[in-house]
């Protein structure tokens, strides 16, 4: 928090996380600030620089409605998983039509989800976005290009360091036409890049928002916009590199 002087990285804060949470990642940073802990470095999930696809939505004019507008009439809903939701959130926030952004968990069979049991792997969730966005400014086919350009679907159960089913790339669709968008964006993106694409699609289930697990005089939602809140730009139309802690 640059504007008090007050840091959570020097506050003591996430040693007490470490100690209550448990590591599942490699390279054993606790999986709590995993993100947090690349201090200065850019996000697994995120790519430095924005892709052709992701460029050529940050370039366009931005639309009437304002950021964060829930409700609006004309809006549709997606969800994806690229890895660590905290950098793949603002990289959405930033696209002309987008409404509004926020992360959880989905896809899993337990019957509910928290980030505690969600990073050790054992629910089926993944680290998910939920995404808002106006049909007449941005499609669906536009924004699934933007996530193959924000991290390596590639990988399988992995984005960098970050490795569990819960890090998987998987587009989460609520019916047969985006099914079937879904699909031919994957096709597309395995031809693109002649390799094999591991993103799943997996049926549209519950959606968890992130709780928070800050102490209350912090931030009462402390995953929902985290990296905007650390002081990254969300601006539509962005094209600053992401970092997993501002």
């Amino acid at each position: 928090y640059p504007d008090t002087g007050f840091s959570l990285v020097n506050s003591g804060f996430f040693g007490d996380v470490r100690a209550a949470y448990p590591s599942s990642r490699t390279m054993a940073p606790a999986p709590g600030v995993a993100c947090a802990l690349a201090l200065a470095t850019i996000c697994a999930a995120v790519t430095s620089e924005p892709g052709a696809r992701q460029r050529a939505l940050l370039q366009r004019p931005q639309p009437a409605e304002p950021v964060h507008t829930y409700g609006v009439k004309t809006s549709r809903e997606m969800i994806i998983a690229a890895g660590c939701f905290w950098g793949v959130e603002l990289a959405f926030a930033r696209i002309p039509g987008v409404l509004f952004t926020d992360v959880g968990y989905t896809g899993g069979h337990a019957a509910d989800a928290t980030y505690r049991a969600v990073s050790r792997g054992t629910t089926g969730h993944a680290e998910a976005v939920r995404i808002g966005y106006d049909p007449t400014q941005v499609s669906y086919a536009e924004l699934l290009g933007v996530f193959f350009d924000i991290h390596d679907p590639t990988t399988l159960n992995r984005q960098g360091n970050d490795v569990g089913t819960q890090y998987r790339s998987a587009i989460f669709v609520a019916d047969e036409a985006e099914r079937s968008i879904a699909q031919a964006a994957i096709a597309a993106e395995s031809m693109r890049l002649s390799k094999k694409v591991a993103t799943t699609i997996e049926e549209l289930d519950v959606f968890y928002p992130a709780e928070s697990y800050a102490p209350t005089f912090m931030i009462d939602t402390y995953h929902q916009h985290y990296l905007e809140k650390g002081g990254q730009s969300a601006i539509k139309g962005s094209t600053d590199p992401i970092r997993c802690y501002g």
